[in-house]
């Protein structure tokens, strides 16, 4: 966000899929690779986006950890919008993985009553999940990933809870967002146990 002359805020974005103002770096949305359209982009699950990124990816096991780390990070923000669109992997050179990420963004306070806490189902539903679901089904079992793996991954978030309340405090929102906003994440940090 910087400031304009008008006095009123421009956002800036640094594309990750551009090399200078004209070579594009490939980048394909996990629901090209799944054959989904726009249209369909909700019709599948996290275990199939697991499955597209160890076909697809150079080192699929270190995108996993990645994937982790961001389905966690969606889940405590609220972020109930990741559908297959929202995942993409990047050709950089010879190797594949998963692209940085983009459209990370509560929804939850936003959407009077939403009905669902992720987007693309885990364990057959998308609400009412628990660390189980989220920790020892997906990060363990789905994705293959070691215990010292995972604690890495939960000791980050972790580390990140002072900064991102300070953050918070110090976002545009209006003042009921935040609050529920707030509301939201010590509610979610809580059942992650973080």
């Amino acid at each position: 966000m910087i400031w304009s002359k008008d006095k009123s805020l421009t956002y800036f974005i640094k594309r990750f899929d551009r090399a200078g103002h004209k070579d594009k770096i490939p980048v394909e949305d996990l629901a090209q690779l799944a054959s989904l359209t726009r249209d369909t982009k909700y019709n599948s699950s996290m275990e199939k986006l697991v499955l597209l990124l160890d076909m697809y990816c150079t080192f699929p096991l270190i995108e996993m950890a990645k994937l982790f780390r961001l389905v966690l990070f969606n889940f405590l923000v609220g972020n109930e919008d990741m559908h297959l669109k929202n995942y993409s992997v990047i050709r950089m050179g010879d190797k594949t993985e998963l692209s940085p990420a983009y459209d990370l963004l509560n929804t939850t306070i936003v959407l009077k009553g939403g009905t669902e806490e992720i987007a693309l189902s885990l364990a057959g539903k998308k609400r009412n999940l628990t660390r189980e679901d989220l920790v020892d089904y997906f990060g363990k079992e789905r994705c293959g990933l070691t215990g010292k793996v995972i604690e890495s991954s939960l000791q980050a978030l972790s580390h990140a809870k002072e900064k991102w309340y300070s953050l918070l405090d110090a976002c545009f929102l209006t003042k009921e967002f935040k609050e529920k906003y707030k509301v939201l994440l010590d509610k979610r940090i809580k059942l992650l146990e973080l």
